[in-house]
């Protein structure tokens, strides 16, 4: 950050998604979210992992919903959160190449070919989920 930045980081990230529970029991079961509030007739949920705040909305209409598409919608293309290690990684890899609703895109490898590791997949929902290991 430079002395110039406006701004201090990311507060939340609001996400739609087709299936709220679904999405919501991923965020929780999976990644060790917990939940931080909740409105029951808009719907949504607002879930945290003690650093970043996540909003998940209820797509009203999920069968007519236009699927995420990274390469050809403007906006979202991904989000990445951090991990503490490349040992949570691999844990956490190996978690989710089996839960159900979860698209693993590739395995954990090396970033940009230096020694931060990252790995992608799709969350329940199909929604662009990059986990990274900082280096050392």
């Amino acid at each position: 950050m430079t002395d110039s930045s406006i701004t201090q980081g990311a507060h939340h990230i609001g996400l739609t998604v087709p299936d709220l529970a679904d999405t919501r029991a991923f965020f929780i079961d999976s990644l060790g979210f917990s939940q931080v509030g909740e409105v029951p007739d808009y719907p949504a949920v607002f879930l945290s992992d003690g650093t970043l705040m996540l909003t998940l909305w209820q797509a009203p209409d999920p069968e007519k919903a236009v699927p995420f598409d990274r390469k050809n919608n403007i906006g979202l293309h991904h989000f990445a959160l951090t991990v503490a290690d490349g040992e949570a990684l691999d844990a956490l890899y190996q978690k989710l190449d089996t839960t159900q609703g979860v698209d693993v895109e590739f395995a954990p490898e090396p970033l940009g070919g230096g020694a931060t590791r990252h790995m992608m997949c799709f969350i329940p929902g199909g929604i662009r989920m990059e986990l990274i290991a900082p280096a050392g």
